[in-house]
């Protein structure tokens, strides 16, 4: 196979990091990072740590990788963080609940309102009670809807579509009332799907089928959609942790080139060093089927479009993504071949 993109600082293993500089903490204050054990929450680590800024980190429950880390047990109304706020003068909000393939909540929308709002919510009046000075909250660019004729900007109205996407409106709302009661200052990013070294989902399952050369019905696909790299998304948020002028602001956040389904695929393959195996069918037809077979999201991912117009943070916080999507994309391959490899020589 071909050689992937060199190695860089924010290719991320699931191995242990570095939790926390607290040490190193600058005239900025100590940073909070919440949920820093996930797909998110590391790269951000691994980007705070490079750039030598002081953090903390804060986990659910003890995580053998993050050994000096805050546990705050459940994420909601009555969560006490109080402790992992000591000193802290911003906080990036990355736990969140997020779509569950297998849902077995009673009710789904309250479960969704009980961590991504009222925790939320708890954590922004205890944020602001212990003086810390900004909030970054990680939003989706499910608030804005599912589907696009035009790219969403900020400007767009909210249209949500499903529990997640409504509990992250409500989120922001619940954090803009916090905000203007005590002076919080409170920065909104929204991405769109989020990919890089220790993705999961979807994108994981697309990685995989293309690596074992798998057919996949999508030639006839024209759609556009937007993507943004992990590099690129917390490259933002420690953006918008320090920039003075990001206070009070919502943020689209996306690679910038936008990418079709099939050219998704042919860009995946070139990076993993294989042949892209695309089969014409039309999109009406994969509709009916997925509609048939309950996956007619998944099939509206695969075949509609969902453009994100970033000018704004780029043109407010002077921000520039660090990766392209090609250079995303070939870090993404070349992690999935390292911690992929044996089921890639066993595969049938």
């Amino acid at each position: 196979m071909r050689r992937i993109a060199e190695r860089s600082p924010l290719f991320l293993s699931n191995g242990p990091l570095v939790t926390s500089n607290e040490q190193r903490a600058t005239s900025n204050g100590i940073t909070l990072v919440t949920g820093a054990n996930g797909f998110v929450g590391r790269a951000l680590c691994a980007a705070l740590a490079a750039s030598g800024r002081g953090f903390r980190t804060a986990v659910r429950a003890p995580h053998p990788d993050f050994p000096g880390a805050a546990a705050v047990g459940e994420i909601g109304p009555d969560t006490d963080w109080r402790a992992a706020l000591d000193g802290v003068q911003c906080v990036v909000h990355l736990v969140s609940r997020t779509h569950v393939l297998r849902e077995t909540a009673p009710d789904p929308l309250a479960e969704y309102r009980r961590i991504n709002v009222q925790g939320s919510l708890r954590l922004a009046q205890q944020a602001a009670g212990a003086g810390a000075r900004r909030l970054v909250f990680m939003s989706s660019i499910k608030v804005n809807g599912e589907s696009t004729v035009k790219p969403y900007t900020e400007d767009a109205p909210p249209r949500p579509e499903d529990a997640y996407g409504a509990s992250k409106l409500e989120a922001e709302e619940a954090l803009t009332r916090v905000a203007t009661e005590t002076g919080l200052e409170v920065v909104v990013l929204r991405p769109p799907l989020v990919y890089g070294p220790g993705v999961k989902g979807n994108f994981l399952r697309l990685l995989e089928l293309v690596a074992r050369g798998a057919p996949l019905p999508l030639a006839s696909i024209d759609n556009r959609r937007s993507l943004v790299h992990v590099g690129n998304l917390v490259d933002a948020a420690v953006r918008a942790v320090y920039a003075p002028q990001a206070a009070g602001r919502t943020f689209l956040v996306s690679d910038g080139e936008d990418v079709s389904t099939p050219g998704l695929v042919r860009a995946l393959a070139h990076a993993l060093g294989v042949r892209a195996r695309l089969l014409p069918c039309p999109p009406a037809l994969m509709r009916i089927g997925g509609a048939l077979t309950g996956r007619a999201g998944e099939i509206a991912r695969l075949t509609g479009s969902l453009q994100v117009d970033s000018a704004r943070i780029r043109r407010e916080l002077q921000w520039q993504p660090p990766f392209t999507l090609t250079q995303g994309l070939e870090q993404t391959a070349r992690w999935y071949l390292e911690t992929h490899r044996m089921a890639l020589v066993h595969k049938p």
